[in-house]
């Protein structure tokens, strides 16, 4: 490590473990990372085995990119195991499950 090297104003980490989990719905967690100043915003979300959202997700105001960190995701259509990424344009929809539970790191450049 060099020490004169230092991070720049506006960096920023947190600890996956001690962001707090909200339950959106049963078996499905939401854990904040992230907000920036234009809306912008960054999630950790759990699904336990065989969970689903209820409904379907929609994207709106703008995309979704979800990164699937373990586990595989069902976007209700297809299955996706862990190492894929996903872009989801704005205005698309999906209704996430997980036969086996899954960790999905979610982001949304506009908000």
């Amino acid at each position: 490590m060099h020490p004169e090297i230092l991070a720049q104003e506006g960096y920023t980490s947190v600890s996956v473990k001690e962001s707090p989990a909200r339950e959106l719905f049963p078996g499905i967690r939401l854990r904040p990372l992230w907000t920036g100043a234009d809306g912008a915003h960054a999630n950790l979300l759990e699904m336990d085995p065989g969970t689903s959202w209820p409904h379907r997700d929609v994207h709106e105001p703008g995309p979704e990119e979800v990164f699937v960190v373990s586990g595989t995701f069902n976007d209700g259509a297809r299955d996706y195991p862990a190492g894929t990424f996903l872009h989801a344009p704005a205005g698309s929809w999906h209704v996430p499950a997980s036969a086996t539970g899954c960790t999905l790191f979610v982001f949304y450049p506009e908000g």
